[in-house]
């Protein structure tokens, strides 16, 4: 697993992976095992993060999709979506919060709505390992998150 600045994370996730339809307007199967992880950086998380890619935005899907596992305590920052993200919790234990609402904890089979514009964060329980689909749309090429400030231990503490 390797380290990358946020715009090459972005991109690596974003760009123009397998299409979402094959060259004859059919489907494409993206193998699982095809695309190489990559490891969170801390412009955008707090503690150890794996981004895993399931698939990317193209021309003709402005959606994309990716599974992220935070290791116990790991967190994103606060950040907004121009057109919000879609959760879905696949294992463990975990974290979520909007500006000014108290901590939510989320487990395996929640699916977590974040609205457009409304700035959260999400991430593992302290003692508690957590994976999650996150499903993002474009507004336009590479933008679906503004990035904010690190999750202090004191809010991620205030459960």
């Amino acid at each position: 697993m390797r380290t990358i600045p946020i715009f090459l994370l972005l991109s690596l996730l974003l760009a123009a992976a397998p299409a979402a339809a094959g060259q004859d307007g059919g489907q494409t199967i993206i193998r699982n095992g095809e695309q190489a992880s990559v490891k969170g950086t801390s412009a955008c998380f707090t503690g150890q993060v794996r981004i895993d890619r399931l698939y990317a935005a193209n021309h003709a899907m402005r959606s994309s999709g990716g599974s992220v596992t935070f290791e116990p305590g790991a967190r994103s920052h606060w950040h907004v979506h121009p057109v919000g993200q879609v959760l879905i919790v696949t294992a463990g234990l975990g974290l979520t919060q909007e500006w000014g609402k108290p901590v939510q904890v989320i487990r395996p089979g929640d699916v977590v709505i974040c609205p457009v514009g409304v700035k959260h964060w999400h991430g593992a329980a302290p003692h508690s390992a957590m994976t999650h689909i996150s499903i993002c749309e474009e507004t336009e090429p590479g933008k679906v998150v503004q990035w904010l400030e690190p999750v202090s231990d004191a809010q991620y503490d205030a459960r």
